[in-house]
């Protein structure tokens, strides 16, 4: 079939195919994490104070830019730059989808993990305490398991991937609503949980103090990313299936706060956990260390904690199950987009879909089995890439621009038909303020690294948090996509008059 005739059959397909690209193990693995690794001394409040800035002043500004620069072009990360820009900058879309390709490569161990977990919660039981907790953790870890799950999600992704937009639309319409239904149970059972309002109370507590780390807002800001989806190209690829009376405005805005109740609620339902479990024989200053060290960069603090919490309620089995289950939806409904954006630009090029699934499915795993054999590795790549969504924003906002974001929001965005109309805040937000964010935080890191935080290592590029291991896996990529952009090219560009 035609991939480029091909369209989601109606906005909900649409709708919630893109929540499955931006609901995933983002909102319930990495938010509540992140979020307790950015708390201070009163609470993590400040933390998501930057956070919801984030949501409004980066990842929906280029949310709308992505669906607008899918649906126009109808190809890939790498046609759609070349359609808006030229073909000589199609190389910035190739480091978009380098980048999320290589957070594809250890996001499937990540889905792999969510399958085990929910193997021991239908067949080994639950963990009554801590102990027992870490310990199914760290066996599970040291064993091939990790390896093994992390080929099966990758098998499976592939096979949907092969049979095109229509099959990504089906399975998106079963897992999301059924994600979202076992996360509003899941949330109940917590807040009904002894002692689960200091947890609560914990995340909502501002630490003012605490917004004059420079490292805060880069976390926010990288996690905003992460949630939503924003630059990493996996909307716009979305948006190629794009129908044309669908209204971008409204679905970015759908998208992103959608997606971020979802990562509050899985916020408060691991909080609201930790402390109801923990916080009757701990002091919170305790309790946080707890969950700050739950495995390497508090990994294995969705996995500790969860079965935890299920052990100790009337039916937990059953609730440890389903939740399992709606992680593994959630993890996987995102790996599927992020197959798809890698599959979309070899299909442009003019391989068969077939062939560009194989070949995206056997690379992503090979790379991939480093992160599954190493935290470190794994905590590595995830700091270098997420970082590198930065970027990938910059290069989006740089697209619009330099195609005229008011000719890109009048003609692209605004298009006949459209109900809810693009105001020019867009403009100022896409053309001055995502620049000035990605210049201030990127240079203000790096100094930060060099002259306080790694001064001895800085400079050292097998330091796993170093600047150095990120210049040089980025330049890494930049080379590679340069190299090959004539190669990635879609045989047909239009070219705009």
């Amino acid at each position: 079939m035609d991939s480029t005739k091909e369209r989601f059959s109606s906005k909900i397909g649409l709708i919630l195919s893109v929540l499955g690209i931006a609901i995933g193990t983002g909102n319930i693995w990495r938010f509540p994490r992140i979020a307790a690794q950015n708390g201070g001394e009163e609470g993590a409040g400040a933390f998501l104070i930057a956070w919801l800035v984030f949501l409004f002043l980066w990842s929906i500004p280029l949310i709308i830019a992505e669906y607008g620069m899918g649906r126009n072009g109808r190809k890939g990360v790498v046609g759609s730059f070349a359609e808006l820009i030229g073909e000589k900058k199609g190389w910035m879309g190739g480091f978009v989808g380098f980048v999320a390709t290589a957070i594809m490569f250890y996001y499937s161990v990540v889905a792999g993990w969510c399958l085990y977990y929910l193997g021991q919660s239908l067949f080994a039981g639950l963990p009554e305490n801590y102990s027992q907790a870490m310990g199914v953790w760290n066996g599970f870890q040291s064993s091939g398991w990790p390896i093994s799950l992390h080929a099966i999600m990758m098998l499976i992704g592939g096979i949907i991937i092969i049979k095109g937009i229509s099959s990504i639309e089906r399975v998106n319409k079963i897992l999301i609503p059924s994600l979202l239904l076992v996360l509003v149970v899941s949330l109940f059972k917590a807040l009904s949980l002894e002692g689960s309002g200091m947890g609560v109370k914990y995340l909502f507590t501002p630490d003012w103090g605490s917004l004059k780390n420079p490292n805060l807002w880069l976390e926010a800001l990288t996690q905003n990313a992460w949630d939503t989806g924003a630059a990493w190209g996996l909307i716009l690829t979305y948006a190629a299936y794009m129908r044309k009376q669908d209204n971008i405005t409204i679905s970015a805005f759908q998208t992103g706060i959608g997606n971020n109740m979802i990562s509050l609620m899985a916020a408060i339902i691991i909080f609201s956990t930790v402390f109801g479990t923990l916080g009757s024989t701990m002091s919170n200053n305790e309790v946080l260390n707890v969950m700050k060290e739950s495995g390497p960069a508090s990994t294995g603090l969705t996995f500790v904690w969860m079965p935890q919490l299920f052990a100790s309620m009337t039916g937990g089995g059953i609730f440890s199950i389903l939740f399992f289950l709606g992680l593994s939806f959630a993890a996987f409904s995102s790996l599927i987009s992020m197959i798809e954006l890698a599959v979309k630009v070899f299909v442009d090029s003019g391989a068969s879909r077939k062939k560009a699934t194989i070949l995206i499915c056997l690379t992503g795993f090979g790379f991939g089995v480093p992160s599954a054999l190493n935290l470190t590795f794994f905590a590595n790549q995830d700091f270098v890439w997420g970082v590198g969504l930065m970027v990938s924003g910059a290069f989006i906002s740089y697209a619009v621009i330099k195609y005229g974001a008011h000719k890109f929001r009048t003609e692209l965005v605004n298009t006949e038909g459209t109900t809810t109309m693009l105001g020019s805040w867009w403009e100022v937000i896409i053309k001055y303020i995502v620049p000035v964010e990605v210049v201030t935080l990127l240079g203000w890191w790096m100094y930060l690294s060099a002259a306080e935080y790694a001064p001895d290592s800085w400079f050292n590029p097998l330091s796993a948090f170093s600047v150095a291991t990120v210049l040089l896996q980025w330049l890494l990529a930049f080379s590679l996509v340069y190299l090959f952009n004539r190669k990635l090219l879609p045989a047909k560009v239009k070219s705009h008059q």
